[in-house]
């Protein structure tokens, strides 16, 4: 989750002039966001980043020379990086679970209402992942069919403490933090230091990839 003060800061990122324009008049015009960026395709993203320090990227996947889903992955290397929204036209199975083990916080269809998107767009701000109800029903079906990936994502979950478990669950199930603290009876300063304790142990980056391995384990 990213620390923000004042307006959510926005970098939009699409080999479309005319999408960004309409992404950017739309955005910049909404409630507690500012459009500070815009990129033509993955590479220029991680400049615009690096020039803007933007809190959120709306981050297109089909781009020339450098894709979205590459840019997800070195942005998300970074030491203090945006949270991520996907928002394409393109929602195959591969094209959602690779958007997503790179590190998208979100994953959206361009025909997306505009206040949903605004919507999104605060929210991951907040730590919260948002998925389409179209992707949610994708990913199950990949986590369903996979069976290496169960296993592998058995092992890994293996690493955690049984209170550290309860918390992959909720997470697994789309609870806030102060929603897992009321259902686990701890602080929400508790379950912040255990999210930040299952990031660290995993190799994770955020909260969407904690989910996705929770699916992946089956445990929800």
């Amino acid at each position: 989750m990213v620390e923000v003060t004042g307006p959510i800061r926005v970098v939009v990122v699409d080999d479309d002039p005319l999408v960004r324009g309409m992404l950017t008049m739309m955005l910049d015009g909404a409630d507690g966001i500012a459009v500070v960026g815009e990129a033509a395709d993955g590479d220029e993203a991680v400049t615009a980043v690096d020039r803007h320090t933007p809190d959120v990227v709306l981050m297109d996947i089909r781009m020339p020379r450098v894709s979205g889903i590459t840019a997800t992955e070195r942005l998300r290397r970074r030491p203090r990086p945006p949270e991520i929204i996907v928002l394409t036209t393109f929602d195959t199975d591969d094209h959602v679970v690779r958007a997503l083990r790179a590190g998208a916080s979100g994953f959206l269809l361009k025909d997306t209402p505009p206040e949903r998107i605004s919507q999104a767009v605060h929210a991951v701000a907040a730590g919260m992942p948002i998925l389409s109800p179209s992707v949610t029903r994708r990913l199950m079906r990949h986590v369903a069919s996979g069976a290496e990936a169960y296993e592998e994502a058995r092992a890994r979950l293996g690493l955690l403490t049984e209170r550290e478990r309860d918390v992959v669950v909720a997470i697994g199930q789309g609870r806030s933090n102060a929603e897992i603290a009321r259902d686990l009876l701890m602080s929400v300063t508790t379950v912040k230091a255990h999210v930040s304790h299952i990031l660290t142990k995993l190799d994770l980056t955020n909260r969407t990839q904690i989910a996705l391995l929770a699916h992946d384990g089956r445990l929800v």
